[in-house]
């Protein structure tokens, strides 16, 4: 089931006890808040496009292949600068995976 969200959507792929994995889609030019969490950490794979992924205020770019390893309260947010969608697989690993552990810094879409 897709999740639809301002900046493209995810699905979820695997939920457990112990992990939730998701594939995520944003479309170009968007990207979702500048964010963290207090009990998980992530592991990203991107597998489509380019991304600019921002880490505690440092920005690097990636593409297809990239794994970012986002640690637990780690500021974060990634950015699809390509022209086609941007889609990645995140993997989270933690205490709690429910959405209301985002806590949100800056967002483009009024949801402070």
């Amino acid at each position: 089931m897709k999740h639809k969200k301002p900046w493209g959507y995810f699905t979820n792929l695997l939920e457990e006890n112990y992990t939730k994995v998701k594939k995520i889609l944003i479309k170009p030019g968007h990207s979702p808040s500048y964010q963290y969490h207090f009990k998980r950490s992530e592991i990203w794979i991107i597998v489509k496009g380019e991304a600019k992924i921002k880490i505690e205020g440092i920005n690097r770019n990636y593409k297809k292949g990239d794994v970012i390893n986002i640690p637990l309260s780690a500021k974060h947010r990634i950015s699809n600068i390509g022209d086609q969608d941007l889609i990645f697989i995140e993997i989270q690993l933690g205490t709690y995976f429910g959405e209301d552990d985002i806590i949100r810094l800056e967002d483009a879409y009024g949801r402070l």
